[in-house]
């Protein structure tokens, strides 16, 4: 199969053609272990990764879907568009000029920063989705919850690419519904966990060029 083009059968959920796109690391600790932004680079794999997280919520059911500073803007307004909603930027501190509610967490460095959220943002009751690129420890996806609830929202489900095996995103996945590209139990989940993807063993930057 060649990246860019998506199979007419994409075969079982956890088979998703566009995942290989996705990068290696290549500067070090102090940053995420991989970057999956290839796969928005490209217009195929970006579409059919909307298609997968979309089929799995029901637009009925949310307000509003809020993406996190700064990954889950991408992903968010993408999934905003989809499902015809609008989209809530919730921010690192210090981004907004305008009054702000914040909340502190600890990210996967082990460094504790702050989100903020504009205030008001919604009307009490809101149901709010929250997106992410990656949800590794789950700090940062606390402090978004911390904002809706802080404003009497309530959050509608989360969705990520993937949420990485703990002991954080086990509750996650108990309290919410949560959808994600790469599936629990499976073998990309396996990889996910242990920090590092077989495709990354023939990555190449080429394969995610916009055609």
């Amino acid at each position: 199969m060649t990246a860019g083009k998506s199979p007419n059968d994409k075969g079982p959920r956890d088979d998703r053609w566009y995942f290989p796109l996705m990068a290696p690391n290549t500067k070090g600790d102090k940053f995420a272990w991989l970057d999956p932004t290839s796969i928005y680079i490209n217009g195929e794999a970006f579409n059919d990764l909307l298609d997968d997280l979309c089929a799995e919520l029901d637009p009925k059911r949310i307000d509003v879907v809020g993406g996190l500073d700064a990954m889950g803007f991408v992903l968010g307004a993408g999934i905003a568009t989809r499902l015809g909603k609008g989209f809530l930027p919730i921010r690192k501190a210090g981004k907004l000029c305008v009054d702000t509610d914040s909340a502190d967490y600890t990210n996967y460095t082990g460094r504790t920063q702050s989100m903020e959220m504009r205030l008001p943002a919604f009307a009490p009751g809101t149901r709010v989705l929250l997106v992410d690129q990656w949800v590794e420890t789950g700090g940062s996806m606390h402090g978004a919850i911390q904002l809706v609830e802080q404003q009497q929202g309530e959050v509608a489900g989360l969705v990520t690419i993937v949420m990485e095996t703990n002991d954080n995103t086990k509750a996650y996945r108990e309290k919410y519904h949560c959808v994600t590209a790469i599936q629990p139990d499976s073998e990309w989940q396996r990889q996910a966990d242990s920090q590092y993807l077989e495709s990354f063993k023939t990555y190449k930057p080429e394969d995610a060029f916009p055609v």
